[in-house]
């Protein structure tokens, strides 16, 4: 088993047994698990991020129609199947924590929405950014929960075949 599918497991179990599930009580009852994009080593980064030497504050539009407030830290380009794509990265002002939420041309297989990753500096100045991570934020299970919408920059056409697809609500 590798460590992928370990934290798929935890998250399983966590999403059928756990009282602070993002899933309702009757949604959980009837949870057979979450499906994922077989792991794809081809999109697991280690890249660097330009950094922008000035930080513009983001306010993000929410799916309940606030706003949450990122920093736009860098971006970074990367390729998928032989295409350029370009993403942003954005970071939480309070915490610190590196934010990277997307939509690709997975969408509908996918949340339409979007995904997200937290992605984590490398010693070496780099960032890993492991696409096989990506997963559903917690509106795509539950409409109560309140979730930033990736920005339009961050909307790529291609496929990023990895990570947690659609959530089927069989309850």
């Amino acid at each position: 088993m590798s460590a992928l599918d370990g934290v798929r497991r935890e998250k399983d179990s966590f999403f059928k047994h756990d009282p602070h599930s993002p899933l309702a009580p009757d949604q959980r009852k009837a949870f057979g698990g979450l499906k994922y994009y077989l792991e794809n080593p081809a999109l697991r980064l280690v890249t660097a991020v330009t950094e922008y030497e000035v930080k513009q504050p983001v306010a993000m539009m929410t799916s309940t129609g606030g706003v949450q407030d990122y920093l736009k830290y860098g971006q970074f380009t990367f390729e998928v199947n032989g295409e350029p794509a370009t993403l942003q990265v954005y970071q939480d002002p309070d915490q610190g924590h590196f934010f990277l939420p997307f939509v690709d041309a997975t969408a509908g297989e996918t949340y339409e929405a979007g995904r997200y990753l937290e992605i984590e500096p490398q010693p070496d100045g780099q960032f890993l950014i492991d696409f096989n991570y990506a997963y559903n934020p917690y509106c795509a299970y539950n409409p109560l929960w309140s979730c930033p919408i990736p920005p339009k920059e961050n909307r790529l056409s291609v496929r990023i075949e990895a990570g947690e697809k659609k959530f089927e609500d069989h309850a």
